[in-house]
């Protein structure tokens, strides 16, 4: 498509309100941690849905509630005061190449992180730049699995330093920190700045990207990643993933 940058912009902030809305949640992963007030609860549960956030949305959500009702629907409660025992129910999960032994890993890396790092958003805190949380999701990663884990579960945490785009994590980190005035994303995170966070680049967005004329790269990686952001930050540098309504908007609803 052919547009002037002022034209691209117009059209996209329409989008952006077209879709930035309650009704978004209906249909998306997010409607699981909007079920929590409890800071811990929304964002454990927010992140263990981004973490199973591929494949069929109904799945995904239907899968994503499944976890929250193995950790008896208080999720912050169980990681911090299972026992043993209590996770052996977990076992029986199974969302596409995320198991069981993959799911109960990651409440004893959670645990971990509460425990000895005060939190996720302190480990993301911690090791930002003013400009990029990408780094950030890389410590995220080398904290998650330093102790004792299976070898197979560490591909469940992208690594944007090894080439990834991480369109989870990056969903994740929308979900907790953009200021959403609309009530979709809950913008919890105060300690970190919605001008820093990168669109959770997916096949959707990607695609519309390109005929959007905001990204040339084939690939979907962080390099990729990297062109959109410098894009988009054209467009918004204060908010610039509220595009990312936009082109999966376009991408999903209106198969643009």
């Amino acid at each position: 498509m052919d547009m002037t940058k002022t034209e691209l912009k117009d059209f996209l902030d329409a989008k952006v309100v077209q879709y930035n809305n309650p009704r978004f949640i209906e249909s998306d992963p997010i409607q699981i941690p909007h079920r929590f007030t409890l800071k811990e609860n929304i964002e454990i549960s927010a992140f263990l849905t981004a973490t199973i956030a591929w494949g069929n949305r109904k799945m995904i959500i239907r899968n994503a509630n499944r976890m929250i009702e193995l950790l008896g629907n208080s999720p912050y409660d169980f990681i911090m005061n299972h026992k043993e025992h209590h996770l052996d129910p977990l076992n029986s999960f199974v969302h596409r190449t995320f198991n069981g032994i993959d799911f109960i890993y990651f409440i004893k890396a959670l645990q971990h992180i509460y425990k000895h790092h005060k939190g996720l958003e302190a480990v993301f805190s911690k090791y930002s730049k003013n400009d990029s949380l990408q780094t950030a999701i890389h410590h995220l990663k080398t904290i998650f699995f330093e102790i004792q884990h299976p070898s197979r579960t560490q591909k469940h945490i992208s690594d944007p330093l090894k080439g990834s785009a991480a369109k989870r994590i990056n969903m994740f980190l929308r979900w907790m920190i953009r200021k959403d005035n609309a009530g979709v994303d809950f913008g919890i995170w105060e300690t970190l700045s919605p001008s820093q966070l990168s669109c959770p680049l997916d096949v959707h967005s990607g695609n519309t990207a390109r005929k959007l004329g905001l990204l040339n790269r084939k690939q979907n990686d962080a390099k990729a990643l990297n062109e959109l952001n410098i894009s988009l930050r054209k467009l918004d540098a204060e908010d610039p993933v509220k595009y990312d309504f936009a082109l999966f908007g376009l991408g999903v609803f209106e198969k643009f």
